[in-house]
């Protein structure tokens, strides 16, 4: 059986194909999918921790359902996937003696959703799992860990709004400009759907485990192309939406900020997708006092408004629309827009949506499913041609500036795997230098970045407008800067080493290391990022 999960911040969507209508469908889990008259089936990605060291846990509605939730206990987590691969500021929580990482919260939350699904599809044979377009190769690293340890045959990665895109299933030859909005990033891809004329190509994507045979091999349909042609992305989501709107109530009401208090406030938020005014009622036990939480459309958009909101939407939006027509595509050429995720069901964002797109360009009908039933797609036939988000530099020290700075080697929009390996020669520094070292790190964003940081129990994400490259290092640790001992030991004035830079299918930067004295090769094809 052919699975996808789309993986949010906020919710969790899981699809299945059925191979008798031969059509995507969207999965219920009893007990963990959230039993309301809502269509599509949501999980909740949550998670309470009841023993950290036997990995008991509780997932999804059981959390809800016993109340968990509604209170300020370090056994619960939410928001939790932001926290996987990013550099938290705070402290983690200790549980039943030992540190809990937001990593191993989503390795607990991934296996029991999977643990729960497996006995009803009696067993798994193809698993696709989608990514955000803007995550760093630590995220995808620590996926494609969690997924070698199940007993799935095959297990693949699909960027989310590529997914999305083959998810609305729109005719070919189509340039498509997929907004995912989620829970905790906004993601824009610009995306053309074409057949390939030679049905036999290798589908290809993020390939983790692979058996013995290819189900799109088996597949008499022709293979089909999404190929990306452009990527925006950044730290957004709703679940800053909501921390925006408790503050405020926080500071016009004198309201305690608590789980309690933030869970309305995202209610309060998705009232308002369908209607002008919303309210909740917090009733406080400790002084026994009510409070009205109520909110307009338009006190929203100010709220949005205060914290820069239509403006980082708009930088996204420049940046997508400058790579673009980088490509000759200008904005009249986007054939279709889709949004998905759900931030998108806001009016705001449909209206900001608006001062790009006519209308009858736009479409909003399948926010929560398109990812995950669209990630189905390259199970049956459908071959992903990606190329970097994130360009790959080395540091070194800038004298006008008196800093260090970035050198990007391989530049963001190369395709992978490639042809050829960039080179770059360096030679020693010293007298009787004994060893070269270098940092690698993967180029993010070019203007600002985003702080991820602890505000009490909260998990709260910052702008930094500091003009600064994001960098996440690869190699900046005690023993992994080494990349070459000297032996004879190196003098300045002459080249020394040569090195080699690669991708890979599975988008990991690898080097190969030669001595240029002794012609000897001292690295070949190393994965930089498991350095230790």
């Amino acid at each position: 059986m052919a699975i996808a999960i789309d993986f949010g911040t906020s919710n969790t969507v899981i699809a299945r194909w059925n191979p008798v209508t031969q059509q995507p469908e969207t999965l219920n889990i009893p007990g963990l999918s959230i039993q309301q008259s809502l269509n599509p089936p949501l999980i909740p990605s949550l998670v309470y921790v009841e023993d950290a060291t036997q990995g008991k846990v509780l997932v999804g509605q059981q959390v809800r359902d016993r109340g968990f939730d509604l209170k300020g206990d370090a056994r619960f987590f939410r928001s939790f996937k932001r926290g996987i691969g990013a550099d938290i500021q705070g402290y983690l929580p200790e549980l039943d003696g030992q540190i809990v990482t937001f990593e191993q919260v989503g390795k607990w939350f991934l296996n029991q959703v999977i643990a729960e699904l497996a006995p009803l599809e009696g067993g798994l044979d193809s698993l696709v799992l989608t990514v955000p377009v803007d995550s760093f190769e630590t995220y995808r690293h620590w996926l494609g860990q969690v997924c070698q340890a199940l007993p799935v045959e095959q297990v693949r990665m699909l960027d989310e709004p590529t997914a999305a895109a083959l998810g609305y299933g729109l005719a070919d030859q189509e340039i498509l400009l997929v907004i995912d909005f989620g829970g905790g990033t906004l993601d824009l891809s610009l995306v053309r759907l074409d057949r390939s004329a030679q049905a036999n190509t290798k589908p290809v994507g993020f390939l983790l485990k692979w058996g013995n045979k290819s189900l799109a091999e088996d597949s008499k349909q022709k293979v089909k192309t999404a190929r990306v042609l452009a990527k925006a992305g950044q730290n957004l989501g709703g679940t800053d939406i909501d921390t925006w709107i408790v503050d405020y109530f926080a500071k016009t009401q004198d309201l305690a900020v608590s789980p309690l208090t933030t869970r309305l406030a995202e209610r309060v938020k998705i009232q308002l997708s369908t209607q002008n005014q919303a309210s909740e009622v917090y009733f406080d036990d400790e002084n026994f006092e009510s409070y009205e939480l109520e909110l307009n459309r338009d006190s929203l958009e100010n709220i949005l408004k205060e914290h820069a909101f239509f403006e980082r939407l708009d930088d996204s939006m420049t940046s997508l629309l400058q790579q673009a027509r980088r490509q000759g595509i200008e904005l009249a050429d986007i054939n279709a827009v889709l949004l998905v995720g759900g931030t998108v069901q806001l009016p705001a964002v449909q209206t900001w949506v608006k001062q790009y797109f006519t209308p009858d360009k736009i479409r909003c009908e399948r926010p929560f499913e398109a990812i995950a039933q669209g990630a189905l797609q390259i199970t049956q036939g459908i071959e992903i041609k990606d190329f970097l988000y994130h360009s790959y530099g080395v540091r070194y020290w800038d004298r006008r500036n008196q800093r260090h700075s970035w050198h990007p080697i391989i530049k963001a929009g190369q395709a992978y795997p490639m042809s050829q390996p960039v080179e770059l020669v360096l030679g020693a520094s010293l007298e009787n230098q004994p060893s070269i070292e270098l940092i690698m790190g993967e180029l993010g964003a070019e203007t600002g970045g985003t702080e991820v940081y602890f505000d009490g129990d909260r998990l709260i994400t910052r702008r930094l407008d500091n003009g600064a490259t994001t960098v996440k290092p690869l190699n900046d640790k005690d023993g992994a800067r080494t990349i070459a001992q000297l032996t004879p030991p190196g003098f300045p004035g002459s080249d020394r080493i040569k090195i080699q830079f690669q991708v890979d299918e599975q988008r990991f930067l690898r080097i190969t290391v030669e001595d240029l004295l002794t012609n000897d090769t001292v690295l070949e094809n190393q994965l930089v990022a498991q350095l230790s």
